[in-house]
Formats: C-alpha cells, structure tokens, sequence
C-alpha cells in the first residue's frame, strides 16, 4: 500500500511537470523554427549543429583578434545549442555554434539562442575559475548563454499557483556549480546543478524556481554509502553540502533559513569574546586577551563556528531603517492572502511528501527569476587579473612603455571576487579608476595585489560573466589593515562617527543621577554590587547582587544599564542606535552601538559612581525555584569591577582576603562601604546559586554544545604573536545562568502582558535529517546518542564525554558536528506568529520563549525590550492605582498584577487594564506588530554581519600569525576519499582539505574495502593535469618533507639551544611514506599562510613526512 502511495505521489507530481513540459516543447519547436527561419536568412552557409566544430578567431570588443580556442566534438545539442565546455581538453577550451561570426561591437543587438534544460549538461564540466582570456568570453552578440528571466507579472501569478517556489539561493563555496535554495516548509535544501540552471542568480539573492522532474532528482550526498569524494559512509554523512555552503539568508520577518547548519543560539547576553554567552554565540569564544573582549554566553546564537566560517551580510549601509525599506525581503516568503497561501501550501505539502517518501534523493530544480537582488551584489570584494590581461594583449612590461594606448575603450579586463561563491566579473577599462588605468598602461602587474571594491551592475544573457564596476581600492592584500577594511566593507559596518545631532541627545558628562530619579527610584545603593566583565570591557551593563533571607531563600539582584531613560524612541540616537543594531567586536577594535561616550562612561555601571537601572530581585529558594520577584527601576552602585579570572581565583579559594597582597595593584579598587570579605562571600554564594540553576536547567532538557576556541595573544604592536586554546570556566557559567534567568523572566512578562507587541527569540529543532546522519556516524563507531528531545540529546553526550575521557580530541569533533544540524536561533515578533506559539521555543535552552535584556549598551533589540517593559510596569501602576482608588480599605496591599510571579489576565483584559496597557505602551514607544517585525528582521540580518566580521577577523589574525612562521600540529581525519581528506586540526579547532590527487611524485591508491588510502612516493612523471592547462601540482604543496637527521639536530644541539624559537622544539615527529590513512587516524601536519597578494586568504595544511621511507 506504501509501495502504491508512494508511486502515485510520483505520478501524480510528474504528470504536473509532464503537462509543463509538453507546453514548453510546443513552445520550444515554435521558437526553433523562427530562430531556423532567421538564421538560414542570415547565414546561409553556416555548418549545422551536428558538425564538429571549430571556432577560428573570437574577437575582443574593440576589433582586435583573441587567441583561437580549441574545438573539439561534441553531441548533438540542437539548433540552439549554446556552448559546449570540452571536459577532455584545457579548461579554456570552447565549442560554439555557429562556426563563424563577423566581429560585432558588443552592444549590438542580434536574435538570441535561448538555452533549455536539455543542454545543461554541457556546461557541467566548467567551473568558473579557468576561463578565456576576459576580452574575448561572454559577449558574442549571436547567442545567448542563459534562458531569459521570467517577467515579475508571471512569477507573481506562479506563486500563486504553486508552479513555483520562492527561495534564498546560497552556494557551495568548495564548488560553485552547486546551489542550494530553501524552500519554506520543505524539509531538505533543493540542489540548483551548473551554472545555466543557476540562472545569473547570486549568492544571497531571492529567486524563483522551478522543480525538475523526480527523475531527474539527484541523490543524496551520503546515500548509497557514495559521495562526491567516493569516500566511506562515514565521509559521507560528514562531508555534505550543508558544510560546504556558509551563506545565510534571513527570509523575512524574524523568519530564517531554517536549514542553516551553523549557529543555534544560546543565551546571548553578551557579545564580548570572553564573557559567558548567554545569547549570542553557541560557543564562547572566551578571548580574555582581546582589548575589546565581548560578553557571551553560550546557548545565544547557538552556532558552530567549525573552521572559520563566513557568513553574509545582508543590508546596506546606506539603507536606512524606517520600517518600509525591508518590506520587499521581510514579505519574501509571505503570500497576501488566504486562497494563495492555501494553493502554495497544498503544492508545498506535495512536495513535501515526495521528499518524506524518497529520503535518499535531493529535489534538484533551476532558476527562473530573481525576485530580489543580493545586497551583496553592491558589496563585492576581489582582485584583478592584471597578468591574464597582460597576456591576452601579448605586451610585455618593456612593450607597454612603448605602447602609450595600451588601454582601449571597449576592453574588460576580470575580477575575481575573494569570496569563492560569486563568478569572476568583468570590468569594463575604460572605467577603470585613472590611477589603475595609469598602472595598466606602464604594464605595472603588482596592481593585481590590491583589494578591489566593485559592484555587480549586469549580468545579460548574452554574457557568460557579470558585470561590475570599481567602487574603491583598499590596498596591498597581504595587510591586515587592508582586509579589515574589507570585512567592514562586506557586511556594511558603519564605522563613521556619530552625528552632532545624536551626540546632543546625551546629556552633558561628568552626569549625575538627577534628584527626581532619585526619589522615583527604588534606591538600591546599600548592596553589595559588583560586575564580572572581561578584564579589558568598557561597556559595563549588567551586574549583580547577592541577599541571605531570615526564610533560607536567596534574594539575586540582576541590575542591567537602564539605556532606554537615554535613548528615547525617534530621537536621532535612537535612529542611529537602530541602524547599527550591534556593536561589532573584532579583537583589538570595537565598533559601538551607541557612543563610546554614553557606553563606556554615563550609561556603563562602572564601580564607585551612582548609575540608573531596571533591576530584578529574585528570591530563589535551595532547590532553584524562584518563588518570588520585583521587577522596577533603581539607582545602584557598583562596587568593584571583577574580571572573570578574579572571580574565578575567588571560587577557587586561591584569594585570600585576610592577605596582605589582596591590597596589590594586580587588583581592582573596592569603592563604598563595602570590602573584599563582602564580595569574596557574595561571589561564592552566587557560584552555588547558579550550579543549582545550571543543574536545574539540564533536568528540564536544556542542551549545550561547546567547542574549543582559539584565543590569540597580541603585542605592543596589535598583532598576534601566539595562540592558544581557551576554554570557559566556572565564573563564565555564573553569570552566564543569572542573565539567562533574567532574560527569560523577561520574555514571560512582556508576551503575556504584550502578546502581539513581544520582540522574542526563538530556536527551531534541529534539521532532522543532518540529525540522523549525525546519529549514524555515533552508531557507527559505537557510541549511542539519543536525540528524542534536547534534554536527552545533552545526557548522551554526558555519556559520550565520559566514554570518551581519555580521547578528548574526538569528543571535540563531535560536538562540532552535533552542531551542524542546529538552526539559527533569531529574533521574532509575538504578533506574527500569534496563531504558532508552538514555534515560540528556544531548543537548546528548553524554554517556551526567551528574549534578549541584559546587554542594552551593545545590542539595539534589548533596547525595545526595556520599554516594552518599562510600559507594562507603568500598566500596572495605573491599573493598581485605579483599583486602589475603588477599594474601602486604602491600607490594603495590592498584588503585582502584572509583573509578578502570578499573571492576572482578567486584569490586563479588562477595560481598565486595556486603557492602561496602551497609554504605557504610546508612552514608551512599544512598536506595533508590523514595525516590530521590521525591526526583528533588520536585526537578524545586523547580527549576522556581525558574526561575520569576527569570523573574517578570526581567520585574518590566525592567517597573519601563520604568515610569520609554520606551525605543526596533530589532525584527526573525519572524511577520507581518493581526492582528498578532511581533518580537524587540533592546534587551531578548525576543520581543512588536504587534496592529493594529480599531485606530481605522488601516487594514491584507494582501497574500497577497508576504506583507506594509501600514499606513495613515486618516481613516474606526468606532463598534464587533467582538465586543465596547468601541470599537476607540485610535491611540495600537498607534503612537507622534512631530513630526519637535520631535525635531530635542530633539537639536541646544545649551543645557544636556550635561544632557540620556542616552536621549532616539539614533540610531533613527521610521517613517512608509504602513508596509510584511515578514517579516524592520527595524522601530522603543517599549517602555514596561504594568499594575500596573489588570491584569497586561507589556512594551508600539508603533510608532514620525513624524507626516509617506513
């Protein structure tokens, strides 16, 4: 019966794509005759489409004569066959039909030659990189290369029908032949295969696409125990697209790629590499030595950074935010009413069961419109191929001073981006920058060493490349200070300073709390407050308290910077504040939300001065309940500024109060009535507090997954000078569970009181899929995982860890790649999913709903959660006073209705309490459930850009570093094939590729049965790689052979040994040859730089093996 469902499914979903395809043949013949017409018109002498063909001379666009490509036979494709990549011959080779063309300016217009699906599979052997010289591709004015988009009046009426989807379009950044689009609903990313199906669309943009038959389905990567490497079932549920592909598109309103493999969120309450990350990253990256360290904690953004990933920035820097501009991308995924989204979800759901029924196979489909354009596409970073022009105009440096016109007007010369997901563009000379055309003419090569900032402008279906024009030269690639210029660049970070007008919004400095708020305030000066920061922080916004009650309970006080009393809503500030939505943390430079004026100094609860608050005292009973709570604004004080290593001395025993060193310099002044005995006794009541709290929140099914960071160590000069392994400790995860408390008590407050007015965060279940691959691979090697909830998901690998004690490097591995099948965690509005409150969940915390309140100072949608707060305490202020004024009793004490343990929701229905809730709300500025959404989105997107840059930074800082000498170091393969091995370097936390094959002097033999690899020296020579024009690659770019007596030298000399590079002592010994590799083994490698001014910047990694053989 399954067996007959299933088939129907099947039949019934290509009969739909049969009738489609009946009407496009029709179409199709029609179409070829008049082409045939025309042609036979304009050419009646030119070969027929069967001949083999060979192209005698293309022309560049002024008329000059390019080099003759090779031609070579190919099938059949028809009257309008396109353009054929010979596999078998260099990769510049081209095939074009019709043999012969007259030279034609490139803006000439002539009948286009359209391709179909039918001719896809030619172009699946080109890959982008290795192309014609720039002037002589792309523009034959004869032909087109890509269908025609469809017009935006029939995707609409598509949609509507559900004959298409609407997708974000990401690509893979190991091969770029491949996309994945996620469809909204389904359960598996949809593969977009070669470039003609791809359409023009690039990465990050919105597209509309068009599913292949099920026969023309791929499978999936890791099915069949086969995959693209030809690697072993555990390489294939390892290796799969999703680690390939690191865009990430949010879809619209709080909405996200749902099938993201990185970042789950956690609790973000601080973006400080080193604090606990309560909200932001999954992992912490605890880089205590950073000067600009951000606080985070570990369930907040719940991503696998795994090797340095990239992620994209999704927003302009000149687009201002006013709630309307992101309508187009916030609506994305949205139809505008009920009959449409009935129709688009019954073909969803049709879909949907074709997938749920055939697992083992990927939906594959192409690119027919783009619905919205990447902002990316204005932000593109590269570098030009100067010697590649060169060379096609065959000038040399000593012919171009001679030939003051080298430069003609209708030449391009091509830009490759450095992100390996967009195509090489061409740009046109003669707009070229003066000072670049001026290097041109001279010949001068070294201008191929410049970062490039262009714009993708064009991309016609006539050309095989985009193209774009310059923006901006950053500078050389091989500094540091050109590429963070670039990441800013890339992700629209706005680092220009603020405006006058917003300065004026803050109040004059040295500030002092005015004697209003004082009596308005509840003072909470006589406690002993303290924050715990990284030891360099400057923007201090929460801190925290300690009282033992007479009933044996504990009264915690979360203080957090009352920001919203200075940044009031529409003001410029706000605007401003807004449109960065984030501070952006890059190791040694932060760039502020809000002014460093108002952020480290007035608004910062820095010790010793009186600052303004919203304050939560709750009183947590022994067994971690809180029983009872207090939720208002205060005037505090803080006494002492703690750094976590303090703190952590602290909990340990090692300070000693009574000591007379405690009075050093090496520690922080204690302000006020107040003294260490206090704060040592505060610190450790707080440590056994938030134990109980952490304990409590794992038997309630809260799930986290922490891997290993690298923190780098800087000198005088900012640059790294050493890198080690960080790990967060017992103080990270103590005020890591106070602030996910916090955050959580509130979001139950402002969702009950404001249910469609609510700014949340949410994290969807993991992708299931990914899930079971991941639990395959455990089963596989003998560990069992239980992935039924997250709380069992933790216990497991709780057990896994144990079992694994003695082999720590391989829990790490698995931690890494539990992550993958993770989702993002991201902001939301209440009101947009009010008939969904199942999806209001937070996975990896195991909470109903969860905001983000505890780092105003630095992150803008804690800002709009202080006044939705604020709004419902002044709610219930008027409320109770109305009712007090009813009461006969005056004296009679009033429950908190609102804000208190107890919600009350007959008193927020009621008409008083309605009144009362909406004067607060216009009051302070709660946005309405559409500009909110807006604000969610924009937000996603701000944060995401973010995360980027300290991603980008990470890898720039560790490729610097690597720049200076080569560091050895242990690897653990994870995926093995005979192309190529994955491993996970330990030294660095990352995960890379070493490729061996067609490597000169080495052979490789692959060993099915057993899964291994063997590798050979070999004394055999080849002249060719295949597929292209290079020679194989050279020995050394794959091994780094080493003479075993020259290293024990090196090691056991004893003169001037003591003055030796540190690293150049070590204990990892280099392999030999024969090298026989399994999955799982223990290989030794060399990292090193890669890049710089000659191509993007990456982390090399080559074998290590002595030159003796085994």
């Amino acid at each position: 019966m399954k067996a007959a469902t299933e088939q129907s499914t099947v039949e019934g979903f290509d009969n739909n794509n049969n009738n489609n395809n009946i009407n496009n043949n029709v179409e199709k013949e029609k179409k070829k005759k008049r082409r045939s017409n025309r042609r036979s018109k304009q050419n009646p002498t030119s070969s027929s489409a069967n001949e083999i063909c060979s192209v005698s001379s293309e022309f560049f666009g002024d008329g000059t004569a390019a080099p003759t490509p090779t031609a070579s036979p190919m099938k059949q494709q028809g009257d309008n066959a396109p353009y054929c990549y010979d596999h078998q011959h260099d990769d510049t080779t081209l095939v074009s039909i019709p043999a012969a063309a007259a030279p034609m300016h490139i803006n000439e217009q002539s009948p286009p030659q359209f391709v179909d699906a039918q001719t896809q599979d030619s172009w699946n052997g080109w890959n982008g990189d290795l192309v014609p010289s720039p002037p002589q591709i792309g523009f034959c004015p004869q032909r087109c290369y890509f269908s025609p988009h469809w017009p935006m009046e029939a995707v609409e009426m598509a949609l509507e029908k559900g004959d298409v989807f609407k997708a974000s379009f990401r690509v893979n950044a190991h091969n770029r032949l491949e996309a994945y689009c996620k469809v909204d609903g389904l359960p598996t990313d949809v593969l977009i295969s070669g470039i003609p199906a791809q359409n023009r669309a690039v990465e990050g943009d919105i597209v509309a696409i068009t599913m292949d038959s099920f026969s023309s389905w791929t499978k999936m990567k890791g099915s069949n125990r086969t995959c693209n490497n030809y690697a072993t079932p555990e390489d294939c549920s390892l290796l799969t697209e999703a680690d390939d592909v690191a865009g990430n598109i949010y879809k619209g309103k709080g909405e996200l790629d749902k099938d993201k493999d990185t970042n789950y969120d956690s609790a973000d309450c601080r973006n400080r590499p080193s604090q606990n990350q309560e909200d932001t990253e999954v992992y912490p990256n605890p880089n205590d030595s950073c000067h600009f360290p951000e606080k985070k904690y570990a369930y907040e953004d719940s991503g696998s950074l795994g090797p340095v990933s990239h992620l994209d920035p999704v927003r302009p820097a000149n687009d201002s935010f006013d709630g309307q501009n992101n309508a187009a991308f916030v609506e994305s995924l949205n139809m505008s009413s009920c009959s449409k989204q009935i129709e688009v979800i019954s073909a969803v759901q049709k879909m949907c069961s074709l997938v749920n029924a055939f697992p083992s196979k990927r939906p594959t489909a192409r690119v027919v419109a783009i619905i919205e354009k990447s902002p990316r596409r204005e932000r593109i970073v590269g570098q030009l191929n100067v010697k590649q022009w060169i060379s096609v105009k065959g000038v040399s440096r000593k012919d171009a001073k001679k030939n003051k016109n080298l430069v003609s007007d209708n030449e391009y010369i091509q830009l490759t981006p450095i992100d390996p997901k967009f195509p090489k563009m061409m740009l046109f000379v003669r707009d070229l920058p003066e000072h670049i055309k001026k290097r041109l003419q001279s010949g001068d090569v070294t201008t191929e060493m410049d970062l490039i900032a262009a714009q993708l402008y064009d991309w016609g279906e006539e050309s095989l490349f985009p193209r774009a024009h310059i923006l901006h030269v950053f500078g050389k690639g091989s500094k540091v200070q050109t590429h963070l210029d670039a990441i800013l660049f890339q992700n629209t970070i706005c680092e220009s300073e603020f405006s006058p007008e917003a300065m004026t919004c803050l109040p004059c400095f040295p500030w002092e709390v005015p004697e209003k708020e004082l009596q308005s305030r509840l003072d909470l000066r006589n406690l002993c407050i303290f924050t715990i920061d990284p030891s360099t922080a400057t923007d201090l916004d929460d801190a925290l308290s300690i009282e033992k009650l007479p009933n044996g309970n504990c009264r915690v006080g979360v203080h957090i910077a009352d920001v919203s009393y200075f940044v009031l809503p529409g003001t410029v500030l706000d605007d401003e504040a807004q449109f960065r939505s984030t501070t952006v943390y890059m190791l040694q430079k932060k760039i502020p939300m809000l002014p460093a004026l108002f952020s480290d100094n007035i608004g910062s609860l820095n010790p010793g001065v009186d600052r303004v608050a919203v304050s939560m005292l709750l009183d947590i009973n022994p067994a971690g309940d809180v029983v009872n709570r207090w939720i208002g604004r205060s005037v505090i004080q803080s006494c002492c500024k703690l750094s976590y290593e303090l703190a952590q001395n602290i909990i340990d025993g090692a300070v000693d109060f009574e000591s007379s060193n405690i009075i050093g310099e090496s520690y922080p002044k204690v302000h006020g009535q107040f003294g260490w005995p206090d704060i040592i006794t505060s610190v450790k009541s707080l440590c056994e507090i938030s134990n109980v709290l952490k304990q409590k929140r794992f038997n309630d099914g809260a799930l986290r997954l922490e891997n290993p960071k690298v923190a780098f160590l800087f000198d005088e000069y900012g640059l790294p000078y050493d890198l080690i392994l960080s790990e967060r400790k017992e103080s990270n995860f103590l005020v890591e569970e106070f602030m996910l408390l916090a955050n959580t008590t509130a979001a139950e407050v402002i969702c009950r009181v404001y249910p469609d007015n609510a700014l949340l965060r949410r994290h969807p279940e993991p992708n299931m899929r990914k899930l079971r691959d991941f639990v395959a691979f455990c089963q596989k090697h003998g560990l069992k995982l239980d992935t039924s909830s997250s709380g069992q998901f933790h216990r497991s690998l709780e057990l896994i860890k144990e079992k694994l004690k003695d082999d720590s490097v391989l829990f790490d591995i698995l931690i890494s790649y539990a992550t993958r099948p993770m989702q993002l965690a991201c902001y939301f509005c209440s009101g947009q999913l009010k008939e969904r409150k199942h999806e209001w969940g937070h996975y990896a915390l195991a909470v109903p709903f969860y905001t983000h309140f505890t780092s105003p100072l630095r992150r803008y949608p804690d800002i709009v959660v202080h006044r939705t707060l604020l709004a419902a305490l002044e709610a219930e202020e008027l409320y109770l006073k109305h009712r007090k004024a009813l009461l006969v009793n005056k004296e009679e004490e009033l429950q908190r209705c609102f804000t208190g343990i107890i919600f009350d929701k007959n008193a927020a229905e009621s008409v008083e309490g309605r009144e009362a809730l909406s004067a607060a709300a216009s009051k302070h500025g709660v946005p309405s459930t559409e500009i909110l959404a807006d604000v969610a989105a924009y937000c996603n997107e701000r944060k995401l850009a973010s995360r980027n840059v300290k991603d980008a930074c990470d890898k720039l800082y560790m490729w610097h570093f690597l720049k200076k000498e080569i560091l050895l170091s242990e690897a653990r393969v994870l995926g093995l094939g005979p192309r190529f091995m994955s491993i996970y370097i330990q030294k660095l936390a990352i995960e890379q590729r070493i490729y061996y094959d067609e490597v000169e002097g080495l052979s490789v033999e692959w060993l099915e049965a057993t899964s291994s690899v063997v590798l050979s020296m070999s004394a055999h020579r080849r002249a060719f790689r295949r597929g292209s024009h290079n020679k194989w690659r050279a020995f050394e770019e794959v091994a780094f052979v080493v003479d075993p007596y020259d290293l024990k030298v090196a090691l056991d000399g004893s003169d001037g040994c003591e003055n030796r590079d540190p690293n150049s002592r070590t204990e990892i010994d280099p392999a030999v040859f024969p090298l026989t590799v399994h999955l799982l083994s223990t290989i030794p490698v060399v990292l090193h730089a890669v890049g710089g001014d000659d191509g993007p910047l990456e982390i090399g990694v080559r074998l290590y093996m002595s030159s003796y053989y085994g």
